[in-house]
Formats: C-alpha cells, structure tokens, sequence
C-alpha cells in the first residue's frame, strides 16, 4: 500500500470507528431507569472537531450545553438534562435512584442570598437584593404548607442586604452587606447580625475594624468553638449597597464574639466570596470571584458597577487549619469553575465541597474531582440542605427557587 493510500486511510479511520459504535459519545444514558440523568464520557475531555465555547461577559453567561460541538450529535442532551453526572460511581451515590429536580418559585432577577433553614420552624429563609424597596423585606419559603409557600419577611430591627447566612444554636447568622445611614429608620454598617427567628429580634454583633467599615461581609460560618469566619470583597460598592467606597483591603476574617475580637486570616485572594468549613474541622474552603470586578476611584467617588475579565479568578481555594483552629495555612487551587463563577460555596456532610456556578450547582470532592452538575435556568446564587434527613436541597438565585431531592447530606446546623 502506498504512503498517500495509507494517510487517507488514517484520515477517515475515527469516522469509521465512530459509524461501527467504536467511538463512545460524549453524552450518554448513566441508567435506563434513571430520567434526566446523562454521563458525560471521560468529562469530555476530547471533544470531536470543530468545537468551540464562547467565553463568560457580563450581559451572558454561556453555559457547558452551550458548547458548540458540531460533531457529536449526543452533545445537545447536556443542554436539556437536570443532572450532569461526570463520575458514575460517585455520583451515583449521591442522586440516589430517583433524583428529582423542581422549579418551585418564579422570582425576580434580583440577586437572592443568605438562605438559612431553621428546624424548629422547618422554614427557609432567604433575602432578596433589590432596589427600589431598599432591599428590603427578606424572604421566607414555610415548608410546612404543601405545597411550600413564599412570602416575604421583615425582622425587628429590619436587616440591610444579607449576603451570607448560617444557623448556630438556634441563631441565624447573616452577613449584612448593606451600609445607610437610614434603613428602615435606622442607620446601618457592614456587618454580622443575628436574628432569632422565634422573637423576630435582630442584634449586632460586629460593624466595624477598628473604627473602619468592613466592605461587604459576602458570606460566612460559624466553627465548633463560635467563631464567625467572613469574606470581605468589595462588591457591595460596585452595586451601589453602601453609601461609602472601601475602606480596607480585600480579605478573609475570623470573629470571636465573646471577646469581640477580629483577626485576619488571609488577603491573598481578589474577591474572596464564599466560605466554608469541612465537616471534621481540619479544612476552611474560600472562593474567589475576581473575574468580577469593579472600579475604586477617588477621582470618581461615586462610579458603580461591576465588569467581568473572564481570565481572572473563578477559583476554589482550600487551606488547613492551624494554629489550634485559628488561622489558615496551605492554600492551594482545588476547582477552576467551568461555568461563571463558584457564587455560594458549602461543604456536605460527607466532605464533597458545592457551590454555584452559574446555571446550575457543581459538587465535587474534597481534592476538586468533579462529580456532578445540577443544572437550572436561571443564574445561582446560593443554596441551601432542609428536612428531617439534610436532604432536601433548595437553590436560588436570579429568576428561581428550586429543589433537589437526593442523597447527598447537608452538614447538620443546630
């Protein structure tokens, strides 16, 4: 056989092996019995050509199904699919026979945040990032009516732009992102508030570094001893939610409220956004969102707004705990988002670390290995484990309030 005859012979080899079922699709059924689950083969990691993914902008967010991959016709299920499973084994642990996915609440395209579920009233709480409405009342979704309900609520005194919440001995921790000097009557500072949701009463418990305002307290968690550990990005003046431009640095905190003391714990990260601690107390997981940003100017002190560098930071960060649990050490890169950026950052009862990543919920292992996607139509915030079991998974965001049924345990907060 001549050179030339066996060239052409090679060139149109995948093609054949690809007619004869050789080929495996990317895209393919993990369980017969199993609907709206796909497995993604080998994660897709060779991908047929020409294929080509438009990167993130700050009007569009392009998602994985979105991909265009013109030789692979299996590709167009990722787009319709609840569950993207990208690790069978694992995965399929996890989902649990009969995963579900439903669309419960049409909401505004308002930034939703800070859900917190209280057990003793097995009620969600949530906040909404609005205006013209000052950002106020929060919301609250009564998972005793069947079906749930959604309502909207106001605590005593009212709490200014939540960005981060937790529960804690029967507390709501939130992370107020707002600074006024008049919210609902009152003059309010970046901060940490509890609200007891059985009295409705909100106190303060921390509003300032030393004489400074904090910049936006975005999200935050409560350790075993009681300390709060916050990040402190600066995006509450890039939308407008204070009425002072920053004043320190971009960092990460941790809070004693029983001595009132606040030490630094990193500043290394752009935008450090969401926090979150493993269940065996050894690790602290912080994402940073630099890929959205902003302008700080003193020659123009009043510009807002955000912009997105789709080469800039999307990263999760894990770091250990040292110093007897007081500082952090170690930082390394565990997960590069693949869709947006990692916005509402939890780790689950068996250590796999979840966030949200635009369209959907990415879970992953404690080293980063990706296992699944829970995917949705509208841009996630944040998300939320209820019920008896923890199993029971509320997402929200800009558009949405849904719920996943599986087997994957949120940590339990009392």
């Amino acid at each position: 056989m001549s050179s030339t005859l066996l060239a052409a012979g090679l060139l149109y080899l995948p093609l054949a092996l690809a007619q004869i079922g050789v080929v495996k699709p990317l895209v393919q059924d993990c369980s017969p019995n199993i609907s709206g689950v796909v497995c993604i083969n080998k994660y897709a990691s060779v991908m047929p050509y020409h294929f080509f993914r438009d990167p993130p902008n700050i009007t569009a967010d392009v998602t994985l199904g979105q991909t265009s991959v013109s030789n692979d016709t299996s590709w167009v299920r990722v787009g319709s699919a609840d569950f993207l499973v990208f690790d069978q084994q694992k995965a399929m642990q996890i989902l649990g026979p009969k995963p579900t996915y439903e669309y419960v609440f049409h909401v505004s395209g308002a930034v939703h945040e800070a859900p917190v579920y209280v057990p003793a009233q097995n009620k969600l709480y949530m906040s909404q990032l609005a205006p013209p409405a000052g950002y106020l009342p929060q919301l609250v979704v009564d998972l005793n009516a069947n079906p749930p309900t959604l309502s909207e609520y106001l605590s005593d005194p009212p709490v200014y732009a939540p960005n981060g919440g937790t529960f804690h001995k029967g507390l709501i921790y939130w992370g107020a992102s707002g600074g006024n000097n008049s919210i609902g009557g009152i003059e309010q500072r970046v901060g940490v508030i509890t609200l007891d949701p059985l009295t409705n009463k909100t106190n303060v418990l921390l509003n300032n570094y030393y004489g400074y305002y904090f910049n936006t307290v975005d999200d935050l968690v409560v350790d075993a001893r009681g300390d709060v550990w916050f990040t402190d990005p600066q995006y509450s003046w890039f939308n407008a939610l204070t009425d002072t431009p920053p004043q320190l640095e971009t960092a990460c905190y941790r809070f004693r409220p029983s001595t009132g003391e606040v030490s630094i714990v990193d500043d290394t990260i752009l935008q450090p956004n969401g926090i979150a601690l493993s269940p065996d107390g050894k690790h602290v997981y912080i994402s940073d969102t630099g890929m959205i940003s902003g302008t700080i100017s003193a020659a123009y002190p009043d510009i807002h707004g955000v912009s997105v560098n789709h080469t800039s930071k999307r990263t999760i960060y894990k770091f250990d705990l040292t110093d007897n649990g007081t500082h952090i050490t170690g930082k390394r890169p565990i997960w590069l988002s693949q869709d947006w950026v990692p916005d509402g950052l939890k780790v689950a009862r068996n250590g796999y670390v979840v966030t949200g990543s635009g369209k959907g919920v990415d879970v992953m292992d404690d080293q980063g290995h990706m296992i699944a996607r829970v995917q949705t139509n509208y841009t996630v915030q944040n998300f939320a484990w209820t019920g008896k079991n923890w199993t029971d998974f509320w997402i929200m965001g800009q558009g949405g309030v849904s719920k996943v049924t599986w087997n994957l345990q949120g940590q339990e907060l009392l």
